[in-house]
């Protein structure tokens, strides 16, 4: 390809609006053009990018016998509304009705279907196991699409289901899932981490995130300092031992505490560690008021909260909603507040002697211990892992990072087949339903965070595997005739190899070329230039090297195909 005939321009600067680096870079790069917000039209070099993308992806997937498909976009909604998500993405999920009035939605993913599908062609145990995938265009109508390609409207991504006979063979599905996604992401020159994680809107007993970690990812992770322990924030748990439950217990106490509401002021006024008094906050959870209740020192989880109390809606509740049930806002205890549900973090089970609300104006009580002096409805964890909290499993330091999610594999059981009766005829003749499994990988996401990895303060600085080209030709003086053959020459010789090749043959200043070719980053650059041609000489360059090395015109090949191994090798690495 002649970058004269290049479909997309390079742009001198970065535009104003763009935040993060791969944002920036695809649109400077002349890689992708804002269609509106959080939808993008791909040109010839990123789509170029993402079909490589896809085939190392279809690679991995073919590699476990996993069989590709190719789903209806269009859906009915009633399917939807038949496994409760209809309800549960609300306003993400873009729906619409064709002319005979008949409501369809533009899918965000594809359980639903898949589901309905796989039930009409499995009756048998012999049907299974089975895995499917496909790579299609999904819709999700993001509130605040950003971020370029990693918070859009309008996405490609594969989505995967396995469908097996019980949950030993989800298990056994999961995993060849788990090692094909690291397969694949190394081959595409990025670096991820596995990361327990919430299951969100797809549902599911167990799911784990690959994140490539960024500083300015969207996602933070928790990550111990001495083992391997990793969980998206939202999931994330620590050891919360603080005293020994052999201290003794005090007798409830009532104490006067004029205009002390927070647990700072409480802390300052009586002169204790905040880990020794107890936080309630108030929420709305759907229509009901709730009281999460936890240390003082930590913060409400509410990701976990909604999870544990297994509702569509959760809002911290309002002055007048709180004054409305008699509540005393800044002195609220769960002592007395019976008629409420309370779901008490596990860090109260390991301590004894709190200070608290007393639902009493410029009051407090002192040893309030659990569950002596109030229960629970719900007892588990919903509090926030921070950097420094001790490790769940090896007491060591965690440490948080920012990130990118790049994939996501689940566990769903039979979720999907209970409420949308896929089932199948087992040995002895009885129906159960089909256990499954889902998994997915934003395709855009993957460019994206390669370039999120990989770039300097010039530009994209792409993987051999996925990069647009291979080879860059960069011709100077190419008025010049003798030059023009030259580059023409090799782009020839190189491309009977089999190599991926872009010439820029375009009447442009050396300093413009050469700024573009860092800035589109093309692993490995050659300049054919008149002065070095008349004695046989060529600049070769990797992208990612400060400097490049003059080669003779007989050895062009054996370079370059030294090159591109040199760069295979050190993605695999």
């Amino acid at each position: 390809m002649r970058m004269s005939k290049l479909f997309g321009k390079t742009l001198r600067d970065a535009p104003a609006e763009a935040e993060f680096i791969s944002h920036k870079l695809l649109i400077q790069s002349g890689m992708i053009h804002q269609v509106s917000a959080g939808v993008y039209s791909y040109l010839p070099l990123a789509w170029k990018s993402l079909k490589k993308i896809e085939t190392i992806v279809r690679e991995a997937l073919d590699a476990i016998g996993a069989q590709e498909v190719k789903l209806g976009i269009l859906q009915p909604r009633e399917i939807w509304q038949k496994s409760g998500r209809d309800e549960i993405y609300g306003p993400d999920m873009i729906r619409l009705n064709d002319r005979r009035n008949k409501e369809l939605v533009l899918p965000p993913t594809n359980e639903e279907l898949i589901t309905e599908t796989v039930k009409v062609m499995v009756n048998s145990y012999k049907d299974l196991p089975v895995s499917l995938y496909q790579i299609q265009t999904k819709f999700r109508d993001e509130p605040r699409p950003r971020a370029g390609l990693i918070r859009v409207r309008e996405f490609d991504m594969m989505d995967a289901y396995s469908f097996d006979v019980d949950e030993a063979g989800l298990d056994k599905s999961y995993d060849f899932m788990l090692n094909a996604y690291k397969s694949a992401f190394e081959k595409c020159g990025i670096t991820t981490v596995v990361v327990d994680a919430d299951s969100g809107a797809i549902g599911g007993k167990d799911s784990k995130e690959f994140v490539l970690l960024s500083e300015s990812g969207e996602d933070t992770v928790v990550l111990c300092t001495a083992c391997e322990y990793a969980a998206n924030d939202e999931k994330a748990t620590f050891n919360k031992t603080m005293t020994s439950r052999a201290e003794k217990t005090g007798t409830l106490q009532e104490i006067r505490t004029p205009n002390i509401k927070t647990i700072e002021e409480l802390t300052s006024f009586l002169g204790i560690d905040s880990k020794q008094t107890i936080k309630v906050v108030l929420y709305m959870a759907d229509k009901d008021l709730v009281l999460a209740v936890t240390r003082g020192d930590l913060d409400i989880n509410e990701v976990k909260l909604k999870n544990a109390l297994k509702v569509a809606e959760l809002r911290v509740a309002d002055q007048n909603e709180i004054n409305k049930q008699g509540i005393v806002a800044g002195f609220v205890s769960p002592v007395g507040l019976t008629k409420f549900t309370t779901i008490v973090d596990d860090s109260i089970t390991h301590g004894i002697n709190y200070v608290g609300g007393a639902n009493k104006i410029d009051y407090h009580l002192t040893n309030i211990n659990y569950p002596r002096d109030f229960t629970a409805d719900i007892e588990l964890d919903i509090s926030i892992a921070r950097e420094g909290d001790p490790c769940p499993q090896c007491t060591s330091e965690l440490i948080t990072r920012r990130g990118i999610e790049i994939g996501h594999i689940f566990k769903l059981g039979t979720r999907y087949s209970d409420s949308l009766g896929a089932t199948y005829t087992d040995n002895d003749g009885k129906s159960q339903s089909i256990v499954m499994g889902c998994y997915g990988i934003g395709i855009g996401r993957i460019l994206a965070g390669s370039i999120e990895e990989h770039s300097d303060d010039k530009g994209i600085v792409f993987p051999k595997s996925i990069a647009p080209y291979e080879v860059l030709i960069v011709g100077l003086n190419t008025n010049n005739e003798q030059t023009s053959l030259k580059a023409a020459e090799i782009y020839t010789r190189l491309s009977k190899l089999g190599i991926d090749i872009l010439y820029d043959d375009r009447n442009e200043t050396a300093g413009v070329k050469f700024n573009d070719a860092d800035l589109i980053g093309i692993p490995i650059r050659i300049v054919v230039s008149t002065r070095n041609i008349e004695i046989n000489l060529y600049e070769i360059k990797k992208r990612c090297d400060k400097e490049g090395i003059l080669v003779s015109g007989e050895n062009i090949e054996k370079c370059i195909n030294e090159m591109l191994l040199s760069l295979e090798i050190i993605e695999n690495v």
